[in-house]
C-alpha cells in the first residue's frame, strides 16, 4: 500500500573520499543505503527520496562535481607533471569552464608515484587552459588542490605563451629546479586570455615563499628534502625578482598575497594573470547551486574523507553546514579525529566514521567504503522516522 504521507527528502552532498571513491561515488552509496531502509515498509520512493550533489572545493574532483551537476566533459591530452602526455578532462556549461591542477599535473599522475620535488611542472595546466579558450568560456574556474609541483606556476605561463631564459639566452623549462635560473622573461599571454574571467578556487591562505610558504609547508609532501625546501623557496624568491624586473610591478606583492602559495605556487601565477580569488568551498557550492537543491530537504548528509582540525577552518563539509541553515546536518568520513563535543562547531548533528565500522583501511578500498556508507546510509534512513 502507497504511503499517503509525503516522502522526506534528504540532500547528500559529500565531497570525493580521497584515494577511495569519488563524490559521485559517495553520493550514490550513501543513496542505496536510504533507499534500502525505506524500502522495507513499502515502496522506497514513497517514504525517502534522496536528491544527489556530489560536490568539490576547488580540489581533484572539481571536474567531476560540475560534470556530474550538468556541465559537459570535454577531454583534450596534455603534458603530465614530468612531461608525459596525460588525457585530462574539463567541465563547461556554455558560459563556465572548469579547469583544475589535479588531473593536468597532480600527485596522482606522476610515473609510478614517484614523487618529484624539482622536476614536476604545472606546464599540462597550462596546455588544459589553452585548449579551454578554444571553447569559448566568459569564465574559467581555475582548481588548485593536488598540484605535485613547487614550480610557483613557471611550467603554467611557458604553455600560455612567457619564455624564460638563463643567463646565456636558453630557453628554460617551466619546473622547480629552473627557478633561481631565471635571468630574463620574454612574451606574454596568449592573445584572448585578457577576455576571460578567470577565478582562482582555492581555500589555501599560505603566501608564496618564506616560512609558511609553498615550498616550505608542501614541499616535503611533494618530496622536498629539509635542503630542498631552502633551495625551492630562493628559488621562488628569485622567480619573483625575474618577473618584477620584466616589467611585472605587482610581482612582489602578489608573492606576499594570502593563497599565492596554493598548488605549489600556481595560486601566484595566477593572481599575475588577473585572477581573482576565491573561497573554494563556497565558489563551488554556489557553481553547483547547493542553495537551491537544498530547499525542501528534511535532512543534509555530506562529508569527505578525514574530519580533523582543518575541516574546522572552511573545508566544504563545514561550509555545506553553515549553508544548510536550520535543517539538520550529518556528516560521513572514512575517519573522524573530532570528538563529539566538537561536532557543534560544524552545527552537525551526528558523524558517521567508517573506520568504526572496519578494521580494515577503507580509504585504499574502494568496495569496502562503498559496502560501509550502504550501510551507514541505511542507518541514516532508519532515524528518519
Amino acid at each position: 500500500m502507497t504511503n499517503a504521507t509525503a516522502p522526506k527528502t534528504v540532500l547528500i552532498a559529500p565531497d570525493k573520499f580521497k584515494g577511495s571513491l569519488t563524490a559521485a561515488e559517495v553520493a550514490d552509496a550513501l543513496a542505496a543505503g536510504l533507499r534500502s531502509a525505506a524500502g522495507t515498509s513499502g515502496n522506497a520512493e514513497d517514504t525517502v527520496r534522496c536528491e544527489i550533489l556530489p560536490l568539490a572545493d576547488g580540489g581533484d574532483g572539481s571536474v567531476d562535481a560540475a560534470v556530474a551537476s550538468g556541465f559537459t566533459r570535454y577531454q583534450c591530452n596534455v603534458a603530465g607533471p614530468t612531461g608525459l602526455p596525460v588525457r585530462a578532462g574539463i567541465a563547461f556549461d556554455g558560459v563556465t569552464a572548469v579547469v583544475e591542477v589535479a588531473n593536468t599535473c597532480g600527485l596522482a599522475l606522476l610515473p609510478s608515484g614517484r614523487l618529484e620535488a624539482f622536476g614536476a611542472s604545472s606546464r599540462g595546466f597550462g596546455e588544459a587552459i589553452l585548449f579551454t579558450l578554444l571553447l569559448k568560456p566568459l569564465r574559467i574556474v581555475l582548481a588548485l588542490g593536488g598540484s605535485s609541483s613547487t614550480d610557483g606556476g613557471m611550467g603554467m605561463l611557458s604553455a600560455l605563451g612567457f619564455r624564460f631564459l638563463d643567463a646565456s639566452g636558453r630557453e628554460l623549462a617551466g619546473d622547480g629546479r629552473n627557478l633561481g635560473l631565471v635571468h630574463s622573461v620574454s612574451g606574454r599571454a596568449v592573445p584572448g586570455l585578457a577576455d576571460v574571467e578567470l577565478v582562482l578556487a582555492s581555500d589555501v591562505h599560505n603566501p608564496l615563499h618564506g616560512l609558511q610558504g609553498a615550498a616550505a609547508v608542501f614541499g616535503p609532501q611533494k618530496g622536498a628534502s629539509p635542503e630542498d625546501v631552502k633551495v625551492l623557496d630562493a628559488g621562488l624568491r628569485h622567480f619573483v625578482s625575474a618577473l618584477a624586473s620584466a616589467g611585472f610591478s605587482d610581482a612582489t606583492a602578489l608573492a606576499q598575497h594570502s593563497g599565492a602559495g596554493s598548488a605549489g605556487g600556481i595560486g601566484f601565477s595566477c593572481m599575475l594573470l588577473g585572477a581573482m580569488q576565491v573561497s573554494g568551498a563556497d565558489y563551488f557550492l554556489d557553481l553547483l547551486d547547493f542553495d537551491s537543491r537544498q530547499e525542501g530537504c528534511c535532512l543534509v548528509v555530506t562529508g569527505e574523507g578525514s574530519l580533523d582540525e582543518q575541516t574546522l577552518d572552511g573545508k566544504l563539509p563545514a561550509a555545506v553546514a553553515r549553508r544548510s541553515g536550520a535543517r539538520p546536518v550529518v556528516a560521513v568520513a572514512g575517519r573522524s579525529l573530532l570528538p563529539r563535543e566538537r561536532w557543534s562547531e560544524m552545527s552537525l548533528s551526528r558523524v558517521y566514521a567508517l573506520s568504526e565500522y572496519t578494521d580494515r583501511d577503507s580509504s585504499k578500498d574502494p568496495a569496502l567504503s562503498a559496502e560501509l556508507l550502504r550501510r551507514i546510509g541505511r542507518q541514516i534512513g532508519e532515524g528518519l522516522g
